[in-house]
């Protein structure tokens, strides 16, 4: 597979995970006017929980899958069928231990308000762990057509479910009393109500993809499934680390946050609310994962894949910066994506804007960590998946040093700090330790360059608007600042841009 072929792929992946999310992150302004801070810090409480058993249901297989799958050593369809009926018997167990600890979870979330939020969570959890491979058997098929159609219908089942759950029912409810749908009408459920469109939606995934999980065949092959496990097992620990690292700061800001156990909630609702206006970069990050996995296991058997490897980190990195910029210089503009909810007090600024100055740290460490993702081909290309195993557990480490000792004094900015330094560090350990083991010829002297030249930039603009005040100019110097930038890296990278199919075509015009 080509460069060309994966930014295709890349692209089919791209609009129906950024469409997906994008739309799902439509429901931001709709689910911040709706509830208080605290009620979305509940919600983001619940969220930040479910990667880290999708972690432990899934255990490495989708990745194990695609590397079997291309090895040859075993046929395509017997390595699909043992991995499906090991993940089948295992959520089965799982989920039935879930259940058994259901009470011991609401403790940890504290959500004694509500426990059925965690039985709905389990559900939710179990449904999508089922549909894992199956949806990496479309991708493993290169078929990103129907994985689009499947990711975008279900997210729009979604929304709607969400908007006739919060928004449509209740009216229903107040113009006819003794409608029928007051039999799923419960008052102030919003929360609850979330949760179950999600659940829906989940099980009509795996509706859509029954083709793909019942093709497997009543075949297991045992020393075949344990050879898969050495492989997968570290990368439970890769997963698991990298959730503390993604998700688990606000279980910690809840834990850890100093105050009343409202306040605390408010403080997880606007770290959160504000996480989200990173969206830009994650969800690029997001439908690159999709399309380079399988490509750069596909590319490992092709003539120096090395160097394709080089290329298309410095394509990644350049277009992470210019996101970078888009976001930081026009944060005024982006803020309005947090809508005011009803509750704030009339002409006092809108309460979750307070925690913006997260947003261009958070936005520094996600490029890092999609640069990680990058130089993660090397120990998945070696099989040596514990290596990725002690990167993630040192960012974990990081991560759980800086909010434990420092959340309580400065609350939600200690959880962004702590990511930045967390992806930070693994992105250098892993390009250093890489390089020794699987060098690759990365230009990262250039790259370097370019991501600090973007900062400086943020910076410029930050200490200018500052001094100058007034949105006109805000918007003129954010818009010469991103121009120049582009202009700067068309011009250094002039030759390799002419290599593009299309871009190209605009260089030699």
């Amino acid at each position: 597979m080509s460069i060309k072929k994966l930014a295709g792929q890349t692209v089919w992946y791209g609009v129906s995970s950024i469409a997906a999310r994008f739309l799902y992150y439509l429901l931001t302004p709709y689910l911040t006017y709706h509830w208080n801070p605290d009620e979305f810090g509940v919600m983001s409480t619940l969220y930040a929980a479910i990667p880290f058993l999708n972690v432990v249901f899934t255990y490495g297989m989708e990745t194990t899958y695609f590397r079997f799958a291309q090895r040859g050593d075993n046929p395509v369809d017997k390595v699909y069928s043992t991995g499906m009926i090991s993940v089948i018997c295992s959520t089965v167990l799982l989920t039935g231990i879930l259940f058994w600890w259901q009470n011991g979870l609401v403790e940890l979330l504290k959500l004694q308000a509500h426990p059925e939020f965690i039985s709905y969570t389990i559900c939710i959890i179990a449904v999508d762990t089922l549909a894992t491979l199956p949806l990496a058997k479309l991708r493993q098929n290169s078929r990103p057509k129907k994985f689009a159609f499947i990711q975008i219908l279900t997210i729009l089942l979604n929304i709607a479910l969400v908007y006739f759950f919060i928004s449509v029912l209740p009216h229903k409810i107040a113009a006819d009393p003794n409608s029928i749908l007051k039999l799923i009408y419960v008052p102030g459920y919003g929360v609850g109500y979330l949760i179950i469109a999600n659940l829906i939606a989940s099980a009509f995934t795996l509706l859509l993809l029954y083709k793909e999980f019942f093709s497997f065949k009543l075949s297991f092959d045992p020393k075949l499934w344990r050879t898969m496990l050495v492989y997968a097992l570290p990368l439970i620990l890769v997963g698991f680390a990298g959730m503390i690292n993604e998700t688990f700061d606000r279980i910690m800001l809840l834990w850890w946050g100093a105050g009343d156990l409202e306040h605390v909630k408010t403080q997880v609702g606007i770290y959160s609310a504000c996480y989200k206006l990173s969206l830009l970069i994650s969800l690029f990050i997001q439908a690159f994962r999709m399309g380079a996995e399988p490509f750069f296991f596909q590319q490992a058997g092709q003539e120096n894949p090395q160097r394709v490897y080089a290329r298309v980190m410095k394509f990644f990195v350049i277009t992470i910066t210019v996101m970078f910029l888009v976001v930081a210089l026009y944060l005024d503009i982006w803020k309005h994506f947090i809508s005011r909810p009803p509750s704030a007090i009339s002409g006092q600024p809108n309460p979750y804007w307070e925690g913006l100055k997260v947003v261009p740290i958070l936005l520094l460490a996600n490029m890092f960590l999609g640069i990680y993702y990058n130089l993660a081909i090397w120990y998945k290309l070696t099989h040596k998946t514990l290596a990725g195993a002690y990167i993630t557990l040192l960012g974990a480490g990081i991560t759980l040093f800086i909010n434990y000792f420092f959340i309580a004094r400065f609350s939600y900015m200690a959880c962004a700090w702590a990511t930045f330094a967390c992806y930070g560090s693994m992105m250098v350990v892993s390009f250093i330790w890489g390089q020794k083991t699987y060098r690759i010829p990365y230009a990262w002297k250039k790259l370097v360059a370019y991501m600090v030249i973007v900062v400086l930039f943020y910076f410029l603009h930050t200490a200018l608007i500052n001094i100058w005040t007034g949105r006109i100019f805000n918007l003129s110097l954010a818009s010469f600042l991103l121009l120049s930038y582009v202009l700067f890296v068309a011009k250094v990278e002039r030759k390799e841009l002419e290599r593009l199919p299309v871009v190209g075509r605009f260089f030699r015009k």
